[in-house]
């Protein structure tokens, strides 16, 4: 108990250089708790992207139907294939006078039914990614029958490079942020104890143990980071909910914007680790 009256006399004795290192750490927890908050978010959508994706393959006209059958069966041997459906170009053209209802006009200057037969593949969800997609193509353009295969692979390849690019940024930026909220916490327990040397002598004198001496300054390392990581939940609750509430009515996009309840956990026990952490640092390589 004690430890914890001499840390609270040192934050308020103290208070505008704990005030510094606390608003300092702050904006470092803000700026990465965005940064997960971003990344977390793009991997919610990525992982949404297999529900609609699909490949179509298209037949050549004139594809006999042993031909068509041998192209399903193989796609359905696949295990990275969850479904097979064949779409006959008659049926097909209905998809598309119902979805395209105001370009009638253009079918009738066509005349006929200008659309393939097609098969739908539908891959697993753990399976959509770019190498799976561009293997089962390779393998199925071999087949008699398909005259092409779409499947968006631009957009796929652009989606996964996309986000494994920002989960690497991310991880580099949050050990880098990290460290630099560390030696803030750890540059100011090292100056509250240089200044309290002449306390600290008198403590040894009276036979004060290393323990008794570092809990104060442990402690008070926690408190910054602990302070720091309410007012970065703090900060980022207005950012949410003012900001993108707002934002919501000119862009509708915003809404899919999700906001993990993990969170307000993570930045307070962040805030406590890296107070310990910076603390136990500095108290640990100065000699006394």
């Amino acid at each position: 108990m004690y430890a914890f009256r001499l840390a609270k006399q040192s934050i308020l004795h103290e208070k505008w250089i704990n005030l510094l290192s606390i608003l300092t750490i702050t904006a470092g927890l803000l700026f990465t708790s965005l940064t997960i908050l971003s990344v977390y978010n793009l991997d919610v959508a990525t992982k949404k992207l297999p529900e609609k994706f699909s490949m179509m393959l298209y037949m050549k006209d004139g594809s006999s139907q042993e031909e068509l059958e041998d192209i399903i069966n193989t796609a359905k041997k696949d295990p990275a294939v969850e479904k097979v459906k064949y779409i006959p170009k008659d049926e097909a053209l209905k998809e598309f006078k119902a979805t395209f209802k105001d370009t009638q006009f253009v079918l009738d200057g066509v005349g006929g039914n200008p659309l393939p037969d097609s098969i739908e593949v539908k891959l697993k969800n753990e399976a959509v990614t770019p190498g799976t997609a561009r293997k089962l193509t390779e393998q199925l353009n071999k087949m008699k029958g398909i005259d092409e295969i779409e499947y968006g692979e631009k957009f796929l390849s652009s989606i996964y490079s996309l986000k494994v690019g920002m989960q690497t940024v991310s991880i580099i930026f949050v050990i880098i942020m990290s460290a630099g909220m560390i030696f803030v916490c750890y540059s100011t327990v090292k100056i509250l104890f240089y200044r309290k040397k002449r306390e600290i002598e008198t403590y040894k004198l009276l036979g004060a143990t290393k323990a008794f001496i570092r809990a104060p300054f442990i402690i008070e390392g926690a408190a910054i980071g602990f302070s720091s990581g309410i007012l970065s939940l703090i900060g980022i609750l207005l950012l949410y909910y003012v900001v993108i509430f707002r934002l919501i009515n000119i862009f509708p996009l915003f809404k899919a914007i999700i906001f993990p309840v993990s969170i307000s956990l993570f930045l307070p026990i962040a805030g406590i680790l890296i107070g310990i952490l910076g603390a136990a640092i500095a108290i640990g390589r100065i000699r006394y």
